[in-house]
């Protein structure tokens, strides 16, 4: 455990002793810089307490206390006509309760309230007004009503700030006074105790491990592992062991949970300050996840994303909020309630990443488009192969025909597939059929991929592919299929699932159902290879878009001339199955309604109202999932990448994935973006050994970073750092590692 900690030298000032002695320099800067003459004394002129340094809040609010509050008795209080009579600040108001705290503004004619004024930003969700803060307070017909009514009760917002006032006014109970009586010797004992604390607190934290145990007294075997570190840790060190546990003072060590837990905190706060630091106002993309806490609390967990200064990209995790609910309205408030904390841009935002819930990508209201419309850049792209899935979930709720297709294909599995004695059967009639066709055929053929066994396999919710093999091997083992379910029909052990296995052969061997089999294999096979390079671990987004296009056109063929041969398909398998196949200019009558007629014939239906429809919604889906800015954008930041010598180099590309950044590229920037280029990919394919093993946009921005090109490649840069700032997504859920994720 060595390795965890490092070895103190108490000859010297630890870190955090030096940075508290710079702080404690910087502090005195600041108050001696401040100049409390300058600070006005009538209630009406003072500038808010807030818009002081926060370091220096405590030496203004020293100075207004000693100074009293402003009761300027003497004053001739001028009078104002209220409720028909004549009316005026009455002095005998500064005497009594109200005396410690009741202010009068020559200025402006108005009571004040001294400690509200001083403390009361500490306490900004409480109920008081503002009336004896900031804005005139005149009712001089009610006053002693509205004063009394100010005060309040006890742990009111008034009673708070004037404790508090009461507090800071006490100079003896001060923590600096009582550190100050204490000698140096137990100065740095504390400090010994409060560091080994820290680092322990600091340890656990990195290895995310518990701090608290559920027996946490001395002779306790059981401890949690905060004090067994510590012990572990006085061990280690003998000069802090001499100092801490039972050898501090009983009431000093620093052991307590609450004092655990202000370590916790206080290591997060600098933790984000570091974290905000580093960002440096630059551009940044967001990750938000919300999810139920053990307790049902929902919680939403943020991330930002964002290029160092080195080059590097990094994410850090800044922050996990409780919502009221999960509406987008909800978790935006949030989230920008959290930037101001923190005193981050909205407008720097140039990337989003959710899940694909509706409440986050919702095109009117979701989370994804309220983000958008304050920072037009905050581009979202999901997954690209999740994205292919759902254009298949959004045709079954846009179809019905679709949607009863698959829930009778999802019925035929769970039927056969509910227990191993129905798929042996399954098994066993199609070796049976593979026999009888190689005795009709004089041969049987073996080799490698050949015979191989076919079966039922559910769907992934997930996974485009696994629909396309599901309807492939419904197809080819159909007749084993019928014959298990009429197996069903006559042997099954209750009449529950006889009646079932009955009802699923009269819905599959039908024309109808049969076509929707052909139509839905068809379009899914359309996308098949599509959905291949999207599954890659290293996907190409070149081909990908390319491929995408290409299932567009073929889905726009078969919509104008693969009626046809669909129509051929459909009844050769009906033939060969023994299927009836009705007249096809017959008279459609709805499965709902066998007595009244739609109106149209049979092959309308068939060919308009689902043909027609099913790949239209397809193509429209593709259309929409799929946008032109997505694809610009993935496009743009294929062509950037330098593998290979920047193989995939497309200017024109680069070009238009930098006029999807406005606010970054006016038309003259654009224009020096070009004349940049030009230079840029010269400079790079000429040898330059920084340049030539490059593995990704990464490590393009590093080498910038390294080589001193920034500024010289100023705007390329800055579409480097936009293209790794951009989340993207391989799988569904699967965020890409960062050391691929300019390999898009």
């Amino acid at each position: 455990m060595d390795k965890f900690f490092m070895r103190l030298d108490h000859s010297q000032p630890s870190p955090s002793c030096q940075s508290l002695i710079q702080a404690n320099a910087n502090l005195s800067y600041l108050i001696n810089e401040l100049d409390l003459g300058s600070l006005k004394g009538d209630p009406g002129e003072r500038i808010p307490i807030s818009d002081y340094n926060p370091r220096i809040r405590d030496e203004v609010r020293k100075h207004y206390i000693q100074q009293g509050p402003c009761q300027p008795s003497k004053h001739q209080f001028p009078k104002t006509l209220i409720g028909g009579r004549m009316r005026q600040f009455v002095p005998s108001w500064f005497n009594g309760q109200f005396s410690k705290w009741l202010e009068y503004s020559v200025k402006k004619d108005a009571a004040f309230c001294l400690c509200c004024y001083l403390f009361k930003n500490e306490f900004i969700h409480g109920s008081a007004g503002e009336f004896y803060t900031k804005n005139d307070f005149r009712a001089w017909n009610k006053g002693l009503e509205r004063l009394r009514l100010h005060v309040g009760d006890v742990m009111c917002v008034h009673d708070k700030c004037f404790k508090k006032m009461l507090d800071l006014s006490n100079h003896h109970q001060s923590i600096q006074v009582v550190f100050d009586k204490h000698s140096e010797r137990l100065k740095s004992e504390y400090q010994m105790r409060l560091e080994a604390s820290i680092d322990v607190a600091r340890l656990l934290l990195l290895y995310g491990l518990p701090f608290r145990g559920h027996d946490e007294s001395e002779s306790s075997k059981n401890q949690g592992l905060f004090l067994g570190f510590l012990l572990w840790h006085g061990d280690k060190h003998p000069d802090v062991g001499k100092v801490i546990l039972e050898n501090a003072p009983q009431n000093d060590t620093l052991t307590f949970p609450i004092i655990q837990k202000d370590i916790i905190n206080a290591c997060a706060k600098e933790t984000l300050k570091a974290i905000i630091g580093d960002l440096n106002g630059d551009y940044f993309g967001i990750l938000v996840d919300e999810s139920k806490d053990i307790s049902h609390k929902e919680q939403m967990a943020l991330v930002l994303r964002y290029v160092d200064k080195n080059g590097e990209v990094v994410e850090r995790f800044v922050g996990l909020v409780h919502v009221s609910d999960i509406l987008a309205c909800s978790l935006k408030e949030a989230i920008y309630s959290l930037f101001s904390d923190h005193s981050l841009s909205t407008s720097q935002i140039r990337g989003q990443g959710y899940d694909e819930a509706s409440n986050m990508r919702g095109e009117i209201s979701g989370l994804k488009t309220l983000i958008m419309k304050d920072s037009s850049s905050a581009y979202y792209i999901h997954c690209f192969a999740h994205q292919l899935q759902l254009t298949l979930l959004a045709m079954f709720k846009k179809h019905l025909d679709v949607e009863d297709f698959f829930c009778h294909v999802t019925n035929v599995l769970n039927v056969i597939g509910v227990s191993f004695k129905r798929r042996d059967l399954l098994r066993h009639l199609e070796f049976i059929k593979l026999i009888k066709e190689g005795m009709h055929s004089g041969e049987i053929h073996t080799g490698r991929g050949l015979n191989q066994e076919r079966g039922l396999h559910r769907p992934g919710d997930t996974r485009w592919g696994s629909h396309f093999k599901t309807l492939d091997n419904f197809i080819v083992i159909f007749s084993s299929i019928i014959r298990v379910l009429e197996v069903i029909e006559h042997e099954g052990s209750t009449s529950n699932e006889r009646n079932q296995a009955k009802y699923l052969l009269s819905e599959i061997i039908t024309f109808k159902f049969v076509f929707m089999l052909h139509l839905m294999l068809k379009v899914l096979a359309m996308s098949n290879e599509l959905n291949k390079i999207l599954q890659k671990r290293d996907q190409d987004i070149v081909n990908a878009v390319e491929f995408l296009k290409i299932t567009k056109k073929r889905l726009q063929d078969m919509r104008e001339t693969g009626w046809e041969s669909l129509l051929d398909d459909v009844s050769s398998f009906c033939h060969m199955h023994d299927i009836i196949i009705p007249r096809m200019d017959e008279s459609y009558f709805p499965e709902k309604s066998k007595r009244k007629s739609s109106g149209i014939c049979y092959s309308h239906h068939l060919r308009v109202d689902i043909f027609y429809v099913v790949i239209d919604v397809q193509i429209q889906e593709l259309n929409d999932r799929f946008g032109v800015v997505s694809s610009e954008l993935l496009l743009g930041k294929a062509s950037l990448n330098p593998v290979n010598s920047f193989a995939n180099f497309d200017k024109g590309r680069i070009m238009a994935l930098a006029k999807c950044y406005p606010n970054e590229f006016d038309e003259v920037q654009i224009r020096d973006l070009s004349y940049q280029l030009d230079t840029f990919i010269i400079h790079m394919r000429a040898g330059n050994p920084k340049f030539s093993n490059l593995q990704g946009i990464s490590d393009l921005a590093k080498a910038l970073v390294e080589t001193n090109l920034v500024e010289t490649y100023s705007y390329v840069y800055l579409l480097v750092k936009l293209t790794l700032i951009l989340p993207c997504y391989r799988n569904c859920g699967e965020s890409i590692p960062i050391h691929e994720a300019d390999k898009e």
